[in-house]
C-alpha cells in the first residue's frame, strides 16, 4: 500500500476575494510570512497577471505556472496530450449521462415533497428519493476516480519524461515555500493541471490558503451548484473529487448569488445529500482554519443543515 501523503499543517478555506479581500490579513494574522507560493492556473490565459495577489500578500511569492507548464507538457509529448484529451472527452460524456439522470431523480424528488400522505409515508418516501441521488452521485464520483486512474497508470504519467521535470522544479519551488495560495477561477481547468502535475503529493508541511474555486478543489468532493441559473433547473452536481486535504466538507462559494439559503427544500436536500459532509457557504470576507482534523476560528461561514435551516459555523472541538 503507497504511503499517504503528508497532509499540510494548516488549510485556510476563504470566500472570494474579488471585491473583499481578507487573505492578506488572515495570512499576516498567522504570522506567515512567506515565500508563497501561487496557483492560479483557474484564470487560464491569465494566469501570470496576479500583481493584485502580491500586492495584497505583501511578501515573497513565486507563481508555479501550471497552466503554462500544461501547455508546454502538450506541445513536447503529444501522445500524453492525445491520451489526455481521449480522457477528457470520457469524462465529458459520463458527465452529460450522470446529469441526465440526475435531472429525473431530482425531479422525482420535487414531486414527491409536494405530494399529500400520512406524515411517516411522506417521509420514509422522500428518504428513499434521497437515497437514490445520493447513491447516483457516489456512482458518478467513483466512476470519475476510475477513469483518472486509468488514465495514469495506461500513460505512467509521473515517470513521463516531461512530466519528471516539471514536478522536480514544482518541488523545489515548494521546498523553499512556507504556504501555498490557491486561487479560483475556472473550476475543472485547476483541477485537471493540479491533477496533472501531482500537487497533493508535492505538499510537505506549508500552509495551505485556498479560495472560491481553489476552495472546491482542495476538499474532497467538488459539487458545481446555482440555484438561479440563467438556463436551466439548476441542478447541484457532483463535478469528481477533488485533492481532500479538507475531509467531511462541500466548499459552496459565492453563496449570495448562486444559493437560495431561504428556501428550506433546497437547502435541507443539498444538506441531506452529502451528509455527513457538512454543507458551507462562504460569502465574501469569511473564513476557517483546518487544524489537526477541526475546524477552527470560523467567520461568517453559514452551515446548510438537513431540516433547511442555516446556521452560522462554530468552532470544533480537535
Amino acid at each position: 500500500m503507497a504511503t499517504p501523503a503528508p497532509r499540510p499543517r494548516d488549510v485556510v478555506l476563504l470566500g472570494a476575494q474579488r471585491f473583499d479581500s481578507t487573505l492578506g490579513s488572515v495570512v499576516r494574522g498567522l504570522e506567515c510570512d512567506g515565500p508563497i507560493a501561487l496557483i492560479t492556473a483557474g484564470w487560464r490565459d491569465r494566469e501570470d497577471e496576479d500583481e493584485e495577489l502580491r500586492n495584497h500578500l505583501a511578501c515573497k511569492t513565486v507563481n508555479l505556472r501550471l497552466y503554462h507548464r500544461s501547455d508546454e507538457v502538450n506541445a513536447r509529448d503529444g501522445d500524453l496530450a492525445k491520451a489526455h484529451r481521449a480522457k477528457q472527452t470520457t469524462l465529458r460524456h459520463k458527465q452529460d449521462f450522470y446529469r441526465i439522470r440526475l435531472e429525473h431523480e431530482l425531479a422525482a424528488n420535487h414531486v414527491i415533497r409536494q405530494r399529500r400522505a400520512p406524515a411517516e409515508v411522506l417521509m420514509e418516501e422522500e428518504g428513499a428519493s434521497v437515497a437514490a441521488i445520493r447513491a447516483l452521485d457516489a456512482y458518478h464520483l467513483t466512476q470519475c476516480e476510475r477513469v483518472h486512474q486509468e488514465f495514469e497508470q495506461a500513460e505512467g504519467l509521473y515517470e513521463r519524461p516531461v512530466i519528471k521535470e516539471h514536478r522536480e522544479q514544482i518541488a523545489e519551488a515548494l521546498a523553499g515555500c512556507n504556504a501555498v495560495a490557491i486561487a479560483g477561477g475556472h473550476v475543472a481547468a485547476l483541477l485537471n493541471r493540479m491533477r496533472l502535475f501531482g500537487i497533493r503529493e508535492l505538499l510537505t508541511d506549508q500552509r495551505v490558503f485556498a479560495w472560491s474555486g481553489g476552495g472546491m478543489v482542495v476538499s474532497e468532493r467538488i459539487v458545481l451548484f446555482h440555484d438561479s441559473p440563467p438556463q436551466g433547473p439548476g441542478a447541484s452536481e457532483v463535478l469528481g473529487s477533488g485533492l481532500g486535504l479538507v475531509p467531511g466538507v462541500v466548499v459552496l462559494p459565492h453563496p449570495r448569488t448562486r444559493l437560495r439559503l431561504d428556501d428550506p427544500g433546497r437547502v435541507g436536500l443539498l444538506a441531506r445529500r452529502f451528509d455527513p459532509a457538512q454543507c458551507l457557504a462562504f460569502p465574501e470576507g469569511a473564513h476557517v482554519t483546518f487544524h489537526e482534523g477541526a475546524l477552527v476560528r470560523p467567520s461568517a461561514i453559514t452551515r446548510l443543515c438537513p431540516d433547511g435551516s442555516c446556521t452560522l459555523l462554530e468552532e470544533q472541538p480537535s
